[in-house]
């Protein structure tokens, strides 16, 4: 081990347990579930008002802006407000996590290849919270660690 090593080896294990200290095991996915949660939801309600009359502006968005194959712009514009809305829910309470992880690892893929290529960066941090979350679930804090949902 060189010097530089050497010296920079105690300070580093010591903030090393410190992180673990200060980070318990349950705080992580929590973290990631409401971050993650919070940008989908804030994007969703941008289309609508009230509770979920969708906007004239979010379907004009989904026939200029965020044309997609396959889908008219109409079920389009309702699919993904819908799900902008119940799926970060169901994330911030920790319920059918990883089924909600997964719809929005999903809309994050669509949204990268069809509408935004060029904010791979952005969508690459959106994958960064939502893949651990969908691989290992919720955490000590959700209600499927609490109703036995694996």
């Amino acid at each position: 081990m060189s010097s530089i090593a050497y010296l920079l080896h105690k300070p580093f294990a010591a903030l090393a347990d410190l992180a673990e200290i200060a980070t318990p095991d349950r705080l992580p996915p929590l973290v990631a579930r409401l971050g993650i949660a919070a940008i989908f939801f804030q994007s969703g309600r941008t289309k609508v008002e009230g509770l979920l009359t969708i906007i004239p502006g979010a379907y004009q968005l989904f026939e200029e802006e965020y044309k997609l194959p396959l889908l008219s712009p109409d079920v389009a514009a309702h699919l993904a407000t819908y799900a902008e809305h119940l799926f970060p829910i169901l994330l911030a309470l920790g319920l059918f996590t990883r089924l909600s992880a997964a719809a929005l690892l999903v809309m994050t893929l669509i949204i990268e290849i069809f509408v935004y290529p060029d904010a791979w960066a952005t969508h690459l941090s959106w994958a960064g919270l939502l893949l651990p979350v969908f691989a290992r679930g919720g955490g000590a804090l959700s209600i499927d660690h609490l109703i036995k949902i694996r």
